[in-house]
């Protein structure tokens, strides 16, 4: 399973900046933990040192459903600004949401066409004489890629699939950076209130929102010893 999720302070100011770059770590570890594959593919810096504006990250594992489903909605901090000491605003909202992927285009043996090439340039005769280099075409999509580096045709073959699947790694990487570029222009004005998630102070701890149960067992009993007697 594949997900990937961007963490965004939207309009708000350098200290939802610096709240994203705590969410992001704190992801990061959490991720870890969980034995996901977590990997940030886009950063972009805030304007105070130590703050993100907008972080992506790419998500894969058996567990990551019920991982994004924890993260995805607004984050709540709660602590006096790092910037502005005499702010009184002590709330600051950030928001974790998925990116919808696109056509990722994958490279399958099926899909590509060979075909082979007279190598040109420097070489002598040979060259003129062999079709050693080869064009290698994914048909999905019609990207292509050339190897004519070696004599063997076998050699150039393996050469130009390892630059096809280059150029179709970068297309997916290009296309993802659109996605990601329109997410973020949807997304500009940070939803507050109903926090999926509650940090205090500057250590960046978890607020405790979970029932005491043992408490609420001890009180359920004594209700019921309470009623036996009467």
């Amino acid at each position: 399973m594949e997900k990937i999720i961007q963490i965004t302070a939207g309009r708000g100011p350098a200290e939802c900046t610096w709240v994203v770059a705590q969410v992001l770590k704190k992801m990061l570890d959490e991720a870890q933990q969980s034995g996901l594959e977590a990997t940030v593919l886009q950063r972009q810096a805030g304007t105070e040192n130590g703050t993100v504006e907008t972080a992506t990250i790419g998500l894969k594992g058996s567990g990551v459903p019920d991982f994004t489903a924890s993260w995805i909605g607004s984050i709540q901090w709660i602590g006096q600004s790092q910037f502005r000491k005499m702010h009184k605003r002590k709330n600051w909202f950030i928001r974790v949401f998925e990116i919808e992927r696109g056509t990722a285009f994958e490279m399958n043996e099926t899909d590509i066409r060979y075909q082979a090439m007279r190598s040109s340039g420097a070489g002598g005769q040979h060259v003129n004489k062999v079709s050693s280099a080869v064009r290698a075409t994914h048909l999905p999509t019609g990207i292509s890629a050339v190897a004519m580096d070696s004599r063997s045709q076998h050699q150039n073959k393996k050469l130009a699939t390892e630059r096809l699947k280059q150029k179709l790694e970068s297309e997916n990487l290009r296309q993802l950076q659109g996605q990601v570029g329109k997410e973020w222009e949807n997304q500009l004005n940070v939803q507050r209130g109903n926090p999926v998630r509650t940090f205090t102070g500057t250590d960046f701890k978890k607020a405790k929102t979970e029932k005491n149960h043992k408490a609420i067992r001890k009180k359920m009993k004594q209700n019921l010893q309470s009623n036996e007697y009467n």
